[in-house]
């Protein structure tokens, strides 16, 4: 989503030069706190993820990009059921 630091028209950014792009027309590749988050709220996870974000031109939306390395091999089917199984089980209204 857009944020109220982001530029209205293309311009200089003191951070970097993503920042500079116009917030309204622009798809911006930008760093989060999430990830972090995600560990302080299950802790299994701390220090497991790392995460990015894209500053979209929408007042409200959000987005996952889920990469992992998995410990053993896995198909996608895989994947797709354990995720089903812990969102119905010990992560239900966390993960879905």
């Amino acid at each position: 989503s857009i944020t109220a630091t982001q530029k209205t028209v293309d311009g200089p950014s003191m951070k970097d030069w993503r920042g500079g792009r116009a917030a309204s027309f622009n798809i911006i590749p930008s760093s989060t706190g999430a990830a972090k988050a995600v560990g302080k709220v299950l802790p299994e996870l701390n220090g497991k993820l790392t995460g990015m974000s894209f500053r979209v031109p929408t007042v409200d939306v959000s987005v996952v990009d889920l990469t992992v390395k998995l410990e053993k091999e896995a198909s996608y089917d895989d994947i797709k059921a354990a995720i089903k199984e812990e969102s119905e089980g010990k992560l239900k209204g966390i993960l879905g």
